[in-house]
């Protein structure tokens, strides 16, 4: 009774835009024609309808064999692979009813158990809803320019190189970059981000974007399963594939409880010698319940999961991450958006704050480093005309020297102001970000603090971690001072600073080790290492491939608010699957002992063995009622997408 996801029911296209479910119509037909010659049969039998025939076996043998086929031959099967399964010990049960002339018993038996097959299999067809959602978002057919016209082709025809037009409106069928038109593209589904992004030439877009405004046409890169979309629904096939230790668990203890059931029935024979008892026994014994609810539960969770943008890459993770207690994050790039970005300007009195500026953003103007970076986008941002230095000397690990309106500029840290006679105020304690300190004409002229920006989701996700039990812990190359701020400004458990890619590692193995459930979250080469040492590990939708391919789980898009729910998901499914099992050996255990001592007959006892299942199925399928589908949004040329407040971090 536990047909779950073979081979066959998984098989999804080849292709994310070309889908070729199975029909299982025919099928469908045959099960409510079995469910139909059984109703009549037990009809027949409950009314006396075979008294114009020789005999009521006629009938019963006739419809049993037909209506009880598929459990009879699943059940041969399973033998001959010596695995005791449901079909075994109810093909016994329905056998022994016949033999005892309990032909209406016996139909009626066959009828809950193909009822219970049938609603069972459109549960668990509603369980793949979600991965059915992403194949059938790409659109078949695409419009391609070819020997100077347009024309709409099969997506498997289009090739890298062709340019694909793309109208307002439509969804975007391939990966590339945009050689003419601008538009604003929702692209959600791919990158999480909740605002459209804008698209002009040279622009890349994926497909499963939105086009929303202009017409696009775009130089094809990617087509179908290589495309970012289709690598994403390859990943929730492979994850669906995938059995976790509990639904291992959920099999063997199914077998033990047909054991328990033969054993049960031959003791209650063996004292009462009534055989209608010893079929009750076997009748309302099982574990169909955990059976199919257990895969049920977590194929729902990883659906769900991915239609929230978190890819699960297979229910072994799903398992693990319900069991999580610590979480480890990297800072920048995780905690932080990896931009940084000027936070205060503070110039002494000599100065305003326009010069502070002016003079630093000159000295800066060609260092590539981020903070240069920074310091001179800002100034830009304001309007300020940056002159050209006249000498430009940079010292490692000082700063820069330079020569601007014909006075010496120094900008750099405290050490560069100090080892040339200048000595500058302290730094501020607990303020997060670099302090670029800045004089100009041998004085003092003030700093500017640079620091990455945090993610604006960062603190209330962490806080809903701690809600959850989670112990946190930072892990960064950024000084103790910066990583102390950051962790009190975000409140976490606890921080570690100045750690090197093999410090994380071995921080994460002493975790590991010492009996914690980490999940390490990261989006760099660096964080690799501990990604795969760590329990579990979760990758940033935006970090290295390095990174993501050392993931069991990616976020697509960068939200930690993602993170939460698919903690919150993966509890939620482990929670589903420990209910069934405890219901399923409390209503075996009940209903052996009331079997047993006679009070339940053969169709009571099939009653609650159906009833039973359906109901720990119907539990597990609670997660698939539950819609987590991306937001997206719709974008209005009188609304331009707004960029949020950010709170300020260390780069």
């Amino acid at each position: 009774m536990s047909q779950i996801l073979t081979t066959e029911d998984s098989a999804l296209p080849s292709e994310p835009h070309d889908e070729t479910v199975h029909d299982h119509a025919p099928f469908e037909r045959m099960a409510l024609v079995r469910i139909a010659v059984a109703i009549l049969g037990a009809a027949a039998v409950w009314f006396r309808l075979w008294e114009p025939l020789p005999s009521v076996s006629v009938i019963g043998v006739a419809a049993l064999a037909f209506v009880g086929w598929p459990i009879f031959r699943e059940a041969f099967e399973n033998l001959l692979e010596r695995r005791m399964t449901m079909e075994l010990s109810m093909t016994i049960a329905i056998i022994a009813a016949a033999a005892i002339s309990e032909w209406f018993t016996a139909l009626v038996v066959s009828l809950f158990v193909l009822v219970a097959e049938e609603l069972e299999h459109l549960t668990l067809a509603q369980g793949r809803v979600a991965i059915r959602d992403l194949v059938e978002f790409i659109p078949r057919e695409a419009r391609v320019r070819r020997n100077g016209e347009v024309a709409m082709v099969p997506l498997d025809t289009v090739e890298a190189g062709e340019f694909v037009m793309v109208s307002p409106g439509e969804k975007v069928p391939v990966d590339g970059a945009v050689v003419e038109g601008h538009s604003y593209v929702d692209q959600s589904r791919i990158t999480g981000e909740a605002m459209p992004a804008e698209k002009a030439a040279g622009s890349a877009v994926f497909a499963g974007s939105i086009n929303q405004m202009g017409a696009l046409e775009i130089r094809v890169e990617n087509v179908g399963r290589d495309t970012s979309y289709g690598r994403i629904i390859q990943a929730v096939e492979a994850a669906e594939q995938t059995r976790a230790p509990v639904q291992k668990l959920a099999d063997r203890l199914a077998g033990y409880l047909v054991y328990v059931a033969f054993a049960a029935a031959a003791l209650t024979y063996f004292i009462t010698r009534d055989i209608r008892d010893t079929i009750s026994v076997i009748i309302v014994a099982g574990a169909c319940g955990i059976a199919a609810g257990t895969p049920l539960a977590i194929l729902g969770g990883i659906g769900r999961a991915a239609k929230l943008g978190s890819i699960i890459k297979g229910g072994i993770h799903l398992e693990t991450l319900g069991r999580v207690n610590t979480v480890v994050l990297d800072k920048t790039g995780t905690l932080t958006l990896g931009e940084p970005a000027v936070q205060a300007i503070n110039p002494s009195s000599a100065f305003a704050e326009s010069d502070l500026l002016r003079l630093a953003a000159a000295a800066e103007f060609h260092s590539e480093h981020p903070l240069a970076r920074a310091i001179v986008a800002e100034a830009l941002a304001r309007g300020i005309t940056i002159p050209e230095p006249e000498r430009f000397h940079y010292t490692i690990g000082r700063g820069i020297t330079a020569m601007i309106d014909r006075q010496p500029v120094l900008v750099g840290n405290r050490k560069l102001l100090t080892e040339n006679g200048i000595t500058p105020p302290d730094r501020v304690d607990g303020r997060i970000g670099s302090d670029i300190v800045v004089a100009a004409g041998g004085v003092y002229a003030g700093e500017i603090v640079v620091a990455d920006t945090l993610r604006p989701e960062a603190k209330s996700a962490l806080a809903n971690l701690h809600a959850l039990g989670i112990h946190t812990i930072l892990l960064t190359g950024d000084t103790r001072a910066v990583a102390e701020a950051v962790g009190k400004e975000l409140g976490i458990s606890e921080v570690g600073a100045e750690m090197m890619p093999d410090d994380k590692l071995t921080r994460v193995k002493v975790l590991v080790a010492s009996g914690r459930i980490v999940a390490m979250v990261g989006d760099g080469v660096n964080d690799a290492p501990a990604l795969t040492a760590a329990s579990l590990g979760i990758a940033m939708g935006s970090g290295t491939d390095i990174a993501k391919e050392s993931a069991d789980v990616v976020l697509i898009g960068n939200h930690l608010g993602k993170l939460v729910e698919t903690l919150r998901i993966a509890r939620k499914t482990r929670g589903i699957i420990w209910q069934n099992f405890a219901g399923t050996l409390g209503v075996d255990a009940l209903g052996i002992l009331l079997a047993a001592f006679g009070f339940l007959n053969p169709l009571i006892a099939a009653f609650i063995h159906v009833g039973s299942e359906l109901l720990f199925i119907l539990n597990s399928a609670r997660l698939l009622a539950l819609d987590g589908a991306p937001t997206t949004t719709t974008f209005s040329q009188t609304s331009p997408a707004k960029e949020p407040d950010h709170a300020p971090a260390a780069p």
